[in-house]
Order: structure tokens, then C-alpha cells, then sequence
């Protein structure tokens, strides 16, 4: 592995810790209380600390160093969690960010205050009178502060480490460090396992250790040096006499011994083992590292890939998809039945394939959830509003450019609905709510889509104020009637906004037009409803994935046109009647149900005479149902979705094209733009009723 490649890993473990810690100290907040959560920002922290220090990220060591020496103290119940304090390591924690993504950053002024702040917390939660050079000291304080022997106590450690340790990121040497911070230790390294010079890998640990350390530490302390490497390890600890002994030579009882589970027994810690002898000759022992099989299956149970490389294979099955579709059609007009089984064949390969493929792409949307928390954490304190955050649905999985890209609107959302939505907790009890405001983030898959909602109960939108305000923009004809869910599309346009005053949130009407292009550059929709003094809800509506969907092949007049699958109910023919109705009076009678429809033909200025029997195909796309009208339904098609160049942006009927079995390219159709031309048209004919 090289220098770099270390790096990049140390950066991508260390963004999930930080990640962690965050959620940790959101909840620690919450829950002051909880222990686990506790020892969790302990743990992430002491990772993060030893893991910049062996990849050379020294400035983040000594920095996390500080801020883990006061979670030790809080572990030991020294310092309260207080709010304060999670604020203060909440800002540690970006600090940490910060130098682990830059770090040539020389500026230290941020880091010292964070620190300065830190110390006074933990000296007023634990010292009162205690100077800077306490707080550096300060697992000495702590120690004190627990209750132990005078004198101590002697434990006798032995440790082996397994043979890829060092492969995998351990330093024993850190490790070694960490016993002598304890106490007093003596250490001695067994080398009787160390192969012939001929027969050694640098890579691998040979070498096993035994420990004297005379300390005022419990037990516990010693086996948190090992927490992190303890599953794969040998490790024997017990207790001696209570002042320092040299190493003896008779037999330990083996009463307070523990091995770590799974692994072999220790050699004793006062001893090695005794060299083998042939023709009185020493003989190097046999090393058996301890069960390397069940390392070696631990290890493989998840692999980190790039996203590129996912990214290119998914572009790979998208072109084995069109050659498939190619093969398939050859194979149609061939009278080859061998010919014909093969080209099967190969299509249950490929969507297989593609499925799996597909599966790999989708992550779970609470990683874009999670993100959140700390947004509404400080913007809460910012504007001086106490806010909950509850989340549904954290399981729904969503292609992972779909979340990547997601990530900037759904932040401009959530602060709309805090800064306009949720009212000041003096309001909210005025008008009967509880003080805390509510944000609800929802994720549910509804077909091949995944519906995304952002809900608020908070004041909920003024109809009136919006029109008055649209209308005084020129965005609206005075007194044009709209439905609440057209009137609400007027906050997308650029520039508009109701605030009466500008913040450092809002007000300038900058942000709503990028998020709807944002949405729709998803092949998204989003809506938008609002109760008054009840609440808001923003709906937005995401296709499963970006890269290839199941289709259905239509054909009007010589163009071939592909329509997802997922919005199409059914589809029916239409009749000589209902072809014969005037325009603007488009309707089916769909099981009692008025269904209005849209002749593509006319809308893509088709100039070939229509087939005789017409088609309509039903599609829905929300709480609409459109039908189009289709010279031939041809059948289902693997769709590999290719973007449409920018000179098209315009074009809104199409979200993209693909390419067919012979070559020939068909464009995808929009569905949620057909269904709302559709929705207007059956708005204007109950308008003139």
C-alpha cells in the first residue's frame, strides 16, 4: 500500500468516526446520562487520535488529544456532560475535520480558543483552582480523583498481536506507549516466534510482549489500551503483588486470567516457552498465529470501493443492456432455436446483472438523514427556537447519486421550514402548541420512486400574502384562482420571496428556484402543502436510480418513445367516439372515473396519419391520472438512460433518451410534465362547467 493510498484511507475511517462522534454528542445531549454514549465519544475520539498520529497527522493528534483527555475525565465522572461542554466538542470536532481535509492549515487561533474554552469547562466542572498545565495533566487529576491504593498494584500483562496487525494499522509500539502513561512498566519482548531472516515478511508481528506495570489504574484502564484490537489478539492479564516484583519464575495460577474469545491460549507472562532442542542444539519454536482462518474470513466480510469504480461498471451493464437488446432482436427474426435459447439466456444474465449492479448503487437514505442533525442542532441555538427532529423511514435505499446531489436542496428546505415555518417558543405557547417545533424527515418507497417529505408544524403558508405578493411581482394576473398546489409553485420562481425582512437565512429569494431545478434535474417532482397555523409539508418524488429503468416501447407516427414503467396503470384503446370528441374535451371514462387524455401526435406536431386503432396508455404521477394516446404499444424495454445534451434543456417533455436493439435512438418521456398538462386541461374544462 502506498503513503497515499494510507492517507486516503485514514481520511475515509476517520469521516465515518467524526460522523459518529457527531451523532454521539447530538444524543449525549438528549441523554446526559448514558454511559454507552459516553465510552462511544471516547472510543471515537482515541481512535482518531491514534490513527492521525500514525499516519503522520500530527497537528490532529495533539488536537484530539486535549479534547479526549476530557471525555476521559467525563467517562471517569469527574465532569458533568454538560451542554456546554457537547457544544464546545461539537466545534472540536469540526476543528478535527478541518485538519484531517487540510492539513497545511496554519492557522492555530480557532483551535487554541476551542481548547481555552475546554479547559474552563472541565476546570469549573472538576478543578476550580486548576491552571492550563492541570488540564494537560489531567488523567494524573482524574486518577487521583478515583479512589485506589496507596501504593498501587502490580499486574503482570501478556500480549501477542495477531500476524497482520501491522498490515492492518496497529502500532505496538503506541500500544507499549500507553502501558508505560498507566504507571511504572517494565517490558520485555519474546522473539521466539521470529522466523529465519530468509523467511521474514516485514509486514507481519512475530513478536510477543509481557508487561510489569505498577499503576493506580483498575484493570479496566489497562484493557481499553487494547480495545480496539482485542477480537484478534492474545491477551493475558493478572494480578500480582501489590508493589513491582521482577518477573518470577514459578507457575501463575491462571484465576484472573482472560483471553480474548477465540483465541489461543497465552504463554505465560513471566516466561517463554522453552526452546526445543535437537542434538543440543536450540530449535526456533513453531509459530501458529492464532486461528487465521477466522481473521481472514472477518476481513473479507465488506470491502471499501471507490464510487467511481461503481459508477463504471454500472456504465458497462448499461452498454451489455443495449447489445442484449440488440442480440435479442436479431434473435426474434431468426429461425435458430439454438440461436433463440442463447439470446434468453443471456437477457436473464443481464437483468440479473443489472440488478445486482443496482443493488450495489442504492445506500440507505439515512446517511443523508444523519447529515441533518447538526444543522437543526445550531440553528436552533442560532434563532433561539427548541426543535426535535424525528426521522422515518431511515431504511429506504436510494441510488447514491440520487443522495449525493440531494444533499443541497433538502438543506434549504430544512431551513425554510425552521426559519419561516416554526415559530418562537413564546408564540407557539401563545397559540396553544408545545415550545419544541417539530421537523419530520420521511422516506418511503411508493412504486419505483421514493418519496422524500420534509413536514413542519409550524405557522403553515398565507395564501393570501403569497398571491398578493406574486401579483405585485408580475408573477400572476390579479385575481387569477388557483389551487393551493399551483399558488405554492410560485415560491419556486427566481427571486421571489415573502419575507419582510432580510436574514442571514432568507429573505432574498435565492435558493427555492435552484432547489425545483435541483429536483428536476433528478427526473424529480416536487409539492408542496401547507395547513394554516398547522403546518408544511414539502413532498418530493425521486426515481429509484439514474441509470437504467424498465420501459415501455410506444411508437407515434415513426418516432418510438420509451415511457417508465413504474408511472404506467394500463392501458386501453381508444374509441372512434372518444376520437371524435372536440378538442378540450378530452376525456375517458375509466371504471366511472373521468380521465382526461393528451394526443401525442398533436403535441409532438406529428405530420403521418394516425393508425386506426389508437392507443392510450394511463400514467400517473402523484394524485394524477393522464392517459396519452399512442399509435402502437410495442412492449417492455430495458432502458439505459442517457442525458440529454444542454441545447435540450428546454425541452421538458423529454427527460432523456436511450438507444434500441438497431441503433436507433428513442426519447424518454417526462411524465410528471405530461400529467400536469393534463391536470390543467381537466382544471379549465371544470373552470367552464
Amino acid at each position: 500500500m502506498s503513503g497515499t493510498d494510507a492517507t486516503d484511507t485514514f481520511r475515509q475511517e476517520a469521516q465515518e468516526l467524526l460522523e459518529q462522534l457527531e451523532h454521539t454528542l447530538l444524543d449525549l445531549e438528549h441523554e446526559p446520562g448514558n454511559s454507552a454514549l459516553i465510552d462511544t465519544a471516547f472510543r471515537a475520539l482515541h481512535t482518531i487520535k491514534g490513527s492521525g498520529s500514525m499516519f503522520g497527522f500530527d497537528a490532529v493528534a495533539g488536537f484530539t488529544h486535549h479534547v479526549e483527555t476530557a471525555f476521559d475525565l467525563v467517562r471517569k465522572g469527574i465532569v458533568a456532560p454538560s451542554r456546554a461542554l457537547i457544544a464546545v466538542a461539537l466545534a472540536a470536532k469540526d476543528r478535527m475535520r478541518l485538519l484531517i481535509e487540510h492539513p497545511e492549515t496554519t492557522d492555530t487561533l480557532p483551535g487554541d480558543a476551542i481548547l481555552r474554552d475546554l479547559r474552563a469547562i472541565v476546570d469549573a466542572g472538576a478543578m476550580p483552582a486548576a491552571t492550563d498545565e492541570s488540564f494537560a495533566a489531567a488523567p494524573a487529576a482524574a486518577a487521583s480523583a478515583i479512589p485506589e491504593p496507596a501504593a498501587g498494584a502490580t499486574w503482570r500483562i501478556a500480549f501477542q498481536l495477531a500476524l497482520d496487525a501491522m498490515a492492518m494499522g496497529t502500532n505496538p509500539l503506541l500500544l507499549l506507549d500507553e502501558l508505560r502513561a498507566l504507571g511504572t512498566a517494565t517490558v520485555v519482548a519474546r522473539t521466539d516466534a521470529v522466523p529465519p531472516l530468509n523467511m521474514l515478511a516485514p509486514s507481519e508481528c512475530h513478536l510477543a510482549w509481557d508487561v510489569v506495570l505498577t499503576t493506580t489504574h483498575p484493570r479496566a484502564a489497562i484493557e481499553d489500551v487494547f480495545m480496539f484490537v482485542i477480537d484478534d489478539m492474545t491477551l493475558a492479564i493478572e494480578l500480582a503483588a501489590p508493589a513491582p516484583e521482577p518477573p518470577a519464575c514459578h507457575e501463575p495460577s491462571g484465576k484472573e486470567t482472560e483471553v480474548a474469545p477465540g483465541a489461543a491460549p497465552a504463554v505465560p507472562p513471566h516466561t517463554a516457552a522453552p526452546a526445543a532442542r535437537h542434538n543440543g542444539e536450540p530449535v526456533a519454536a513453531e509459530h501458529k498465529p492464532a486461528q487465521p482462518e477466522q481473521r481472514n474470513a472477518k476481513a473479507v466480510d465488506s470491502i471499501r470501493v471507490p464510487a467511481e469504480r461503481l459508477d463504471e461498471l454500472m456504465e458497462r451493464v448499461g452498454e451489455l443492456v443495449i447489445v442484449q437488446s440488440r442480440l435479442t432482436q436479431i434473435a426474434a427474426a431468426s429461425h435458430d432455436a439454438e440461436v433463440k435459447s442463447i439470446a434468453e439466456e443471456i437477457e436473464r444474465l443481464a437483468l440479473a446483472l443489472r440488478d445486482t449492479t443496482m443493488n450495489v448503487r442504492t445506500v440507505p437514505i439515512v446517511q443523508l438523514f444523519g447529515r441533518f442533525r447538526r444543522l437543526i442542532h445550531d440553528l436552533a441555538n442560532e434563532l433561539g427556537k427548541q426543535i426535535e427532529l424525528i426521522t422515518v423511514g431511515e431504511d429506504t435505499e436510494l441510488d447514491k447519486t440520487v443522495i449525493e446531489r440531494l444533499n443541497d436542496p433538502l438543506i434549504h428546505l430544512i431551513r425554510n421550514s425552521i426559519d419561516h415555518g416554526l415559530e418562537t417558543p413564546r408564540d407557539r405557547e401563545a397559540a396553544g402548541k408545545p415550545a419544541r417545533g417539530r421537523i419530520t424527515l420521511s422516506a418511503r418507497h411508493a412504486g419505483a420512486e421514493v418519496l422524500v417529505t420534509i413536514t413542519d408544524d409550524g405557522r403553515g403558508l398565507d395564501r393570501n400574502r403569497i398571491q398578493a405578493r406574486a401579483e405585485e411581482q408580475g408573477l400572476l394576473a390579479p385575481g387569477v384562482k388557483l389551487s393551493d398546489g399551483e399558488l405554492f409553485q410560485v415560491l419556486f420562481q427566481p427571486g421571489f420571496s415573502t419575507a419582510r425582512e432580510v436574514t442571514s437565512l432568507s429573505g432574498r429569494g435565492v435558493g427555492m428556484d435552484v432547489v425545483k431545478r435541483t429536483i428536476e434535474g433528478l427526473r424529480g417532482k416536487i409539492d408542496i402543502s401547507s395547513v394554516p397555523g398547522t403546518g408544511t409539508t414539502m413532498a418530493l418524488r425521486l426515481p429509484l436510480t439514474l441509470a437504467i429503468i424498465d420501459g415501455l416501447l410506444v411508437r407515434i407516427g415513426t418516432g418510438r418513445y420509451v415511457l417508465p414503467l413504474s408511472a404506467v396503470q394500463e392501458c386501453v384503446e381508444l374509441s372512434p367516439d372518444e376520437d371524435a370528441r372536440p378538442h378540450g374535451r378530452n376525456f375517458l371514462n375509466i371504471r366511472g372515473d373521468l380521465v382526461p387524455f393528451l394526443r401525442l401526435r398533436e403535441l409532438f406536431d406529428t405530420a403521418t396519419p394516425p393508425d386506426r386503432y389508437q392507443k392510450v396508455v394511463i400514467v400517473v404521477s402523484g394524485e394524477f391520472r393522464v392517459g396519452l394516446v399512442v399509435d402502437q404499444v410495442i412492449g417492455n424495454h430495458q432502458t439505459v438512460i442517457k442525458s440529454l445534451s444542454k441545447l435540450h434543456a428546454g425541452v421538458r417533455s423529454f427527460s432523456g433518451a436511450t438507444i434500441l436493439g438497431d441503433g436507433a435512438v428513442a426519447l424518454i418521456l417526462e411524465i410528471g410534465h405530461l400529467v400536469a398538462l393534463g391536470a390543467a386541461q381537466e382544471s379549465r374544462l371544470k373552470a367552464t362547467v
